[in-house]
């Protein structure tokens, strides 16, 4: 109704989030930090339980060559003597990967056998040592190359004498290192696989989450231009229900919308075709001199009057139907809109000579003040028409917690059993209201639109219709 042309939907934007990799990213970013987290950790473990078992072999190499000990003469008078063949050694060597080094020392670092360029054990045995043997490993550089050395307090004693040896025994980490590479390579194909076991689930899942939702796309595209019935969709899923509740309220609201656009252009194609063609005719009559010129200017101005009145009435109609759909409704005292009203509208109960009476009490009501203004006008307006010159004609406003009331009482003909069952219909003034019709529409509109009720009942008196109860109730801000 507006004239202006439909503004056009903006295609999607190419960085719209798709549904699919929002959850995909909410699902496998966690899992795969955990996994991450759970991969370190499990590698950490593998390699401590890995060093944990080649100290034990080296610790075993240790006893082998603190076994080969021998002694002469007592603590520090003590001279120590060791063989060791190197085939010793090579049971402990696994697979050529890694070499093994060994040192015998006195306490106070004296060579005794071995390599001489190992450095010795400048350490402590820890307080609660793992074995039950005087032993202590650590990590140290030998040649350039990094090894674990193991160092063992052997107590060596014999027929001869008694003292205590250092047994240093280091081994080259090629061995360890290509085991930990390997721990971590399974752990982290498994860990891989895993990962893409659950994305190819979170994918599954949610393209048959997401199936009901391209389903209701795809009707609603076939849907030929027009067509805003609601959506039906008994099996969507419950998480769909409301999307698919508020879209048709939005539907039924655009539903509503265009049936009174239709309506609006419909009436007033068919209501404005009547004056105008009326007043053409006058006009050609008036230029054929059928009539004197005042008597058809006369004519066609209460011709141009009715028909500004009724552009004006389905204008006010149709403004209406435009504030229905806007949500800023304020607090307006209806007493002060019922006042003001009554004042504009005085000269014409003064042409009258009507008894009015004015009771009102502050009220406030949330409504558009020009609806409150319309819906009064339009009441008092028809009251004023049929109330006989010098007759009475009251407007009283009373409240309570919940609504406010506001009753036009005049003293005319009353409304007939036929026009009441059609009283607010559009264009049915019939031969009771002389006019367009839409006034009393206009009002039951309002009304509706603020929630309240409107009725239009004959007062009777000893059987006797002696006036017309206009009663609306509107609920309280």
């Amino acid at each position: 109704m507006s004239g202006r042309e439909p503004v056009p939907i903006e295609p999607t934007s190419q960085r719209a989030i798709s549904l699919r990799r929002y959850l995909l990213t909410g699902i496998l970013l966690p899992v795969g930090l955990l996994i991450i987290v759970n991969t370190a950790s499990l590698y950490r473990q593998a390699l401590a339980a890995v060093n944990t078992a080649y100290d034990r072999t080296l610790l075993a190499s240790a006893k082998s060559i603190g076994e080969q000990l021998d002694v002469t003469g007592y603590d520090e008078q003590s001279e120590l003597r060791v063989t060791v063949p190197y085939a010793a050694l090579e049971a402990f060597e696994a697979d050529n990967q890694s070499r093994l080094f060994y040192r015998v020392s006195s306490l106070k670092g004296e060579l005794v056998s071995g390599f001489a360029q190992l450095p010795f054990w400048r350490g402590e045995i820890p307080i609660r040592p793992p074995y039950s043997a005087l032993v202590d490993f650590y990590d140290d550089v030998f040649r350039e190359e990094p090894v674990r050395v193991a160092v063992l307090l052997q107590p060596v004693a014999s027929g001869k004498g008694r003292a205590m040896a250092v047994v240093q025994v280091a081994e080259t980490l090629e061995l360890r290192k290509t085991l930990a590479r390997k721990i971590l390579f399974d752990t982290l194909w498994r860990q891989a696989i895993l990962l893409a076991v659950i994305a190819l689930v979170a994918v599954v899942v949610v393209q048959r989450a997401t199936r009901p939702v391209r389903r209701l796309s795809a009707e609603l595209k076939a849907r030929p231009e027009g067509d805003l019935t609601a959506i039906a969709a008994p099996d969507a899923p419950r998480e769909l229900l409301p999307l698919i509740e508020a879209t048709n309220q939005v539907m039924g609201r655009l539903q509503h919308l265009l049936d009174n656009q239709k309506r609006f252009v419909r009436d007033a194609a068919h209501q404005l075709r009547t004056p105008l063609a009326v007043l053409k005719v006058q006009v050609q009559s008036a230029l054929r001199g059928d009539m004197e010129a005042r008597d058809a200017l006369g004519e066609i101005n209460q011709t141009v009057d009715r028909a500004t009145v009724l552009a004006n009435q389905m204008l006010a109609l149709a403004k209406v139907e435009q504030l229905r759909q806007q949500a800023d409704l304020q607090a307006i005292d209806l007493a002060q809109v019922v006042r003001s009203v009554a004042l504009d509208l005085s000269p014409l109960i003064a042409e009258k000579d009507i008894d009015f009476e004015i009771e009102t009490v502050s009220a406030q009501v949330r409504s558009h003040e020009w609806m409150l203004g319309e819906l009064t006008r339009n009441l008092l307006h028809n009251a004023i028409k049929h109330t006989p010159a010098g007759g009475p004609l009251a407007v009283r406003i009373v409240r309570d917690a919940s609504f406010v009331a506001m009753t036009l009482s005049d003293s005319g003909p009353g409304v007939s059993a036929e026009l009441s069952a059609r009283l607010y219909e559009p264009f049915s003034a019939g031969d009771v209201r002389h006019g367009s019709g839409l006034g009393l529409a206009i009002c039951r509109e309002i009304v509706e639109t603020m929630h309240g009720s409107i009725t239009l009942e004959n007062r009777v008196v000893h059987g006797q219709v002696t006036g017309l109860d206009a009663v609306v109730r509107l609920p309280t801000a």
